[in-house]
């Protein structure tokens, strides 16, 4: 669907439905990516689930430098790209429910400079960006204690578990205002922490979709 990760599960709903978009964040490590494959087998083709832009953008090739001017450049790229993926889904109006790997405000998080200077940037307002999104699910990545670097992406993960929590804790004030927040914690079974997502998710899945 429109290049998107689509539910796997074919349904036999075939009205149209206003696309909601909700976003899946969390520091690094939370088990987002994790969280958003199972959503992706269990539901059918009307939930998509948009790919993470950042590991779009530099899996393309974009610099991934430290520089503040490099880091807000990079920056500018993952929420264009965000942003373009956000639109095309909406227009089409085939899903009826996009969850969103990340969303535009979760840039707040990297972006080396004040919020003014970040929604001037995108030449929008914080409540523009939040009015966009039905709901945010952010799930807390781990401590050490935990888990926090003993998986599969421990080899790829550039942020030490101090910092996970550090971004974890900019990415919360950057939603601050949304109305509809659901804050999933660290267990530690992570299959538990799954199971709180998926609840969550299906309160914004169509009846007519259900599995």
């Amino acid at each position: 669907m429109t290049g998107s990760l689509a539910g796997n599960r074919r349904c036999g709903c075939t009205r149209a439905h206003d696309t909601r978009l909700v976003v899946v964040t969390g520091g690094p490590g939370a088990g987002k990516t994790a969280a958003l494959e199972v959503a992706r087998r269990h539901f059918c083709q009307h939930v998509v689930v948009l790919p993470e832009s950042a590991t779009i953008v530099y899996s393309g090739g974009f610099p991934r430098l430290d520089a503040p001017s490099a880091r807000r450049r990079s920056q500018i790229a993952i929420e264009h790209v965000q942003d373009q993926m956000e639109r095309l889904e909406m227009e089409q109006r085939r899903a009826a429910l996009v969850l969103c790997d990340r969303g535009l405000l979760d840039g707040l998080a990297y972006w080396p400079g004040d919020e003014a200077s970040f929604l001037g940037e995108l030449g929008t307002t914080k409540a523009e960006l939040l009015a966009r999104y039905t709901a945010i699910v952010h799930l807390r990545p781990p401590d050490v204690a935990h888990g926090y670097g003993n998986g599969d992406e421990r080899h790829v993960r550039i942020e030490s578990a101090p910092e996970a929590a550090e971004i974890d804790a900019r990415i919360e004030r950057a939603y601050e205002g949304h109305p509809d927040r659901h804050f999933v914690a660290s267990t530690d079974g992570f299959m538990d922490k799954i199971s709180a997502v998926m609840a969550i998710l299906h309160h914004y899945v169509p009846s007519c979709c259900e599995p």
